[in-house]
């Protein structure tokens, strides 16, 4: 591993432990801040299950920040996640809680802004749809699970004892499982924009496995845990006691809330039951732990009338949320601009996008008209921004037609090589590995044409219909595509 790689990534570890001393306040802040918990057991309890959540179950955000913003040269990762460390740090430091999501996604609008990067604003909507619905949603769980604590403690009328004991016990169990929660969603903000520079190899060993991807999400989950010990308390006694006076049980109705929320913008299987029933369904997008906190609190605030609310304090913590994603836009921006020309060093690669007949062909296949601009085959553009522009100045587009104009003109080469076995191939079937081997001593020029290849050696590198019950298939299949071409492509961007 390139030593280089670990100065690169402090900007990662430093956003880790930013995320650590903020978000560990979230799960644990109403806890300590009701003294139910102790500190000492707080901080130790949240690293632990972070740190699990990260490398079991983590990237469940990275493929959204990928998808967002493809970040391509290491010095650019540096950045960007350094921009978003530092508008979380600067929050902390004025004592309230920030949202490092927020933040990630406002320093990846500068990245983008920069490298003239064509911005996926179908995405970008949804994700910003989010910052609504996510304290929205944690407000009505909260307030239910509520009405529900006072039926059953008017029914079981338990001693004060046992209450307490009780709610004690919840605090830790549901804390454990926000603390898991938190890591497998938000590690992907911390280390997802250097999974594709990342120098890391997948490791093997008879039954044990680590992946590349886990090996760096087990660092950024150490970060995570240095922030929870070294700084959370300010911002726990802040969600704690900062935004309204909580009793015991309501700290433990926050908490959750706050993992309820979480989970129902990370689950799958809750995405395809709401599919399946032909109802709407929640962004898969990461959501800020934050807000959910504090949507929970408002909503008990405003079932018990309003008058607890600390609004001075709440309204410092608002701010925040819209300061945030911004100066991380503006950091992102001006030290991209600073890393180029006076650091010397490259941010971003350019690609090539050049349409072919074939390619052509192809779009027009996808329900595409190209007759507009069919003239452009063979033409070179050297931006996806600049090319996108050209295109739409014969024909608007719509955000999905962007995806799928980029995905076409893609010009690299991808072959099988040393990269691939150098990495397991366990997420991979059988039948899926034999083909990707019968490719051996090929060559392919655009991304399609690849997987045109693999589709036609086996079934299982085939899209299924788009129906609601293939929606999952279809999506981890993407994964595998991404991954593959990722693993097949001879000096990409990012090298």
């Amino acid at each position: 591993m390139d030593i280089s790689f670990l100065f690169f990534v402090s900007s990662g570890l430093f956003l880790g432990w930013s995320l650590g001393a903020n978000d560990a306040a979230n799960i644990f802040g109403t806890a300590v801040g009701t003294r139910m918990i102790r500190f000492i057991t707080a901080a130790t309890i949240c690293s632990v299950f972070v740190l699990l959540g990260a490398v079991i179950s983590g990237g469940g955000t990275s493929e959204t920040i990928a998808s967002f913003g493809g970040v391509n040269r290491i010095a650019g990762s540096f950045i960007v996640a350094l921009a978003a460390a530092l508008a979380v740090f600067f929050a902390l430091r004025s004592g309230v809680t920030a949202s490092t999501s927020q933040a990630i996604i406002g320093s990846l609008i500068g990245w983008n802004l920069y490298s003239s990067s064509v911005m996926d604003t179908e995405l970008l909507l949804r994700i910003l749809s989010t910052w609504v619905l996510c304290p929205l949603l944690a407000g009505i769980v909260a307030v239910l699970l509520t009405l529900i604590a006072e039926r059953f403690l008017l029914w079981r009328r338990p001693h004060l004892l046992t209450q307490d004991a009780l709610t004690r016990i919840a605090l830790i169990l549901t804390g454990a499982l926000g603390a898991y929660a938190l890591g497998a969603n938000n590690i992907g903000n911390v280390m997802g924009v250097f999974v594709e520079v990342s120098p890391f190899r997948d490791i093997e060993s008879g039954q044990f496995s680590l992946s590349a991807t886990q090996q760096l999400f087990m660092l950024g989950g150490l970060a995570i845990a240095m922030g929870v010990f070294t700084y959370s308390r300010r911002v726990m006694m802040t969600i704690g006691n900062g935004v309204m006076d909580i009793s015991p049980i309501a700290a433990w109705i926050i908490v959750c809330a706050h993992s309820i929320v979480l989970l129902m913008f990370s689950s799958r299987s809750l995405e395809q039951l709401l599919s399946d029933m032909n109802l709407p369904t929640l962004p898969l997008v990461p959501v800020s732990s934050s807000q959910a906190v504090i949507g929970a609190l408002v909503g008990l605030a405003l079932l018990k009338g309003g008058k607890a609310i600390n609004w001075h304090t709440l309204k410092k913590i608002s701010l925040g949320w819209l300061v945030t994603p911004a100066s991380a836009a503006l950091l992102s921006l001006t030290g991209l601009f600073l890393m180029e020309h006076i650091g010397e060093q490259p941010v971003y690669a350019s690609s090539r996008y050049v349409i072919s007949e074939t390619g052509f062909n192809k779009l027009e296949q996808e329900g595409i008209e190209t007759w507009r601009y069919r003239h452009l085959a063979g033409v070179e553009f050297h931006s996806p921004k600049a090319f996108i522009n050209k295109i739409e100045s014969y024909q608007p587009l719509s955000a999905q037609q962007r995806k799928q104009l980029l995905d076409i003109a893609y010009l690299s080469r991808f072959e099988l090589n040393h990269q691939l076995y150098r990495n397991s191939h366990n997420w991979l079937s059988t039948e899926q590995w034999q083909a990707v081997q019968s490719l051996k001593n090929q060559q392919f020029s655009y991304r399609w044409q690849l997987r045109d290849a693999l589709a036609a050696l086996s079934p299982q590198w085939r899209y299924k219909p788009d129906t609601p019950h293939n929606r999952s298939a279809n999506r981890q299949l993407q994964q595998q595509l991404t991954k593959l071409e990722r693993l097949l492509e001879i000096n990409p961007p990012h090298q």
